[in-house]
């Protein structure tokens, strides 16, 4: 069993990758081994989780997930703890699993208490009322247990989720669920433990592969668990030109600041020089926060030789920059009102879709779900809903790197399986966050990574920065630009 801190790649296994590796791990076990491990790895986390526990209340479901429960109640019960099981199955019932069955048997002939209702008062609980097997929300019995646990919750107690939380989708992340303060997944890691609600709803994350290692690592990964970027040093004998040059270009009218922070972010981020075309008329000579920055007008850039971050507060006078750059630019990031150009404009989607077909991993894009959503031709709500399939599904159509902003960002590529970022939380939902990513990428581009890394490890790095924000401090974009790297 290991807990699962950032900084590592990871595979993610989704519904149907989980059932082979599953299947492929049981076939040379005796029957009932798989579960029986399962209940032992829970006994094992929540007595390290609540040592001093007296009461301990598991909820079990009618599936293998109750039947991880039962087996995890079996064994507490065995060592002097008053163990309750909430339980939403008829024991009359002949078409359950079975495993469950079994573990049924032995919780029974345990020291375990069966009852009605939950206990008023706990000291650890085991969520194990759904687990991979189910996609429906919680309901009746289910839906009154969680708003317990929710109460247990706000108290102080400790609730360990048996592969993830209740009502969780494995494969997206959508809820609504139970909330835990720990998951133990079980012989995989899920995608949807990382984004959606998941983030929100499984606390930290622990894994058991139950002595399947063989079989997990036959079965193809639905995902990866994106890991910390390498450490590059640079060598004494290099220049500013060593690096790369970067150009910001957007900043309509009443909004330079969003071209200045993804500059400030390119800058700190690592690019050689950091020019900046603002298309609001006025222009601006000098930052005088940043004096390093320097101004261009956009006709005097040659782009064939510059890495590009284009639409940052860009409003509607982007579009007419996006030809010239598009074609031309040795790599380019397409952020905020570039998409929505791009998106309402068929003739730039064409211009963007034969620069990647021409000059492959030199293009990302950094859409939120709304902007995603007007690429796609659908909803927010319909990205929302499964954002490995959106960012994927994107990526294939333009032939880009994609990076579906949000929790558990989203980073996908054309032909390769899609990474989920660990890194983050809350304090980067803040304007100009957006505009500091892509100045990001685009410095990693133009330090020579290819777009898909460049993306993965600008994103994680960004979300790192904000975990490590000091407590009781507002995050803010132009402090995050200076403090990513």
């Amino acid at each position: 069993m290991q807990r699962i801190t950032p900084g590592v790649a990871r595979p993610l296994h989704g519904i149907a990758a989980t059932r082979a590796v599953e299947a492929a791990a049981a076939a040379n076990l005796p029957a009932h081994t798989l579960m029986q491990r399962a209940g032992e790895a829970l006994a094992r986390l929540a007595l390290a989780l609540a040592p001093h526990a007296r009461t301990v209340w598991v909820a079990c479901g009618p599936g293998n997930n109750g039947g991880d429960g039962l087996e995890a109640a079996a064994l507490l019960a065995g060592t002097r703890r008053r163990v309750i099981v909430t339980w939403l199955a008829d024991a009359q019932r002949q078409h359950r699993p079975a495993d469950a069955r079994q573990a049924l048997a032995r919780a029974q002939a345990s020291n375990v208490t069966f009852a009605d209702a939950p206990p008023s008062q706990a000291d650890l609980v085991i969520d194990a009322l759904l687990g991979i097997g189910s996609r429906r929300p919680l309901e009746g019995r289910a839906l009154t247990w969680q708003a317990h646990m929710s109460d247990l919750l706000q108290a102080g107690v400790p609730v360990l989720a048996a592969d993830l939380p209740s009502g969780l989708d494995a494969d997206t992340g959508q809820g609504p669920a139970v909330r835990a303060t720990h998951t133990l997944s079980l012989l995989t890691l899920k995608p949807g433990l990382y984004t959606a609600q998941g983030r929100d709803a499984a606390g930290e994350i622990w894994l058991d592969d139950l002595g399947a290692s063989q079989a997990l690592a036959a079965v193809t990964p639905t995902a990866w668990l994106a890991p910390a970027p390498a450490a590059r040093v640079r060598p004494h004998a290099s220049h500013k030109g060593s690096w790369g040059d970067v150009a910001v270009v957007g900043g309509a009218s009443g909004m330079t600041g969003a071209a200045l922070l993804a500059a400030q972010a390119a800058l700190h981020g690592g690019a050689g020089r950091v020019l900046v075309s603002l298309l609001d008329d006025a222009g601006l000579p000098v930052d005088p926060a940043q004096p390093e920055l320097m101004f261009r007008a956009l006709e005097s850039l040659a782009p064939q030789a510059l890495h590009v971050a284009c639409g940052c507060g860009g409003g509607d006078a982007v579009r007419g920059a996006l030809p010239r750059l598009i074609g031309r630019a040795a790599t380019l990031v397409l952020d905020a009102d570039a998409l929505n150009a791009i998106a309402a404009d068929a003739s730039l989607q064409a211009l963007v879709q034969a620069r990647c077909a021409r000059a492959p991993q030199t293009t990302v894009l950094t859409p939120h779900p709304l902007e995603a959503a007007r690429l796609l031709g659908c909803t927010t709500a319909q990205v929302q809903a499964d954002r490995l399939a959106a960012a994927t599904r994107l990526a294939e159509q333009v032939g880009a790197v994609v990076v579906l902003k949000g929790s558990g960002s989203v980073i996908a590529a054309p032909g390769a399986l899609p990474w989920i970022n660990p890194t983050g939380n809350g304090l980067l939902a803040t304007a100009g966050t957006g505009d500091v990513l892509a100045g990001g990428v685009a410095a990693r581009l133009a330090q020579g990574q290819p777009a898909a890394e460049a993306a993965r490890d600008a994103v994680y790095a960004h979300g790192a920065c904000a975990d490590a924000w000091p407590a009781g401090t507002a995050l803010t974009a132009s402090a995050l630009a200076r403090r990513v790297r």
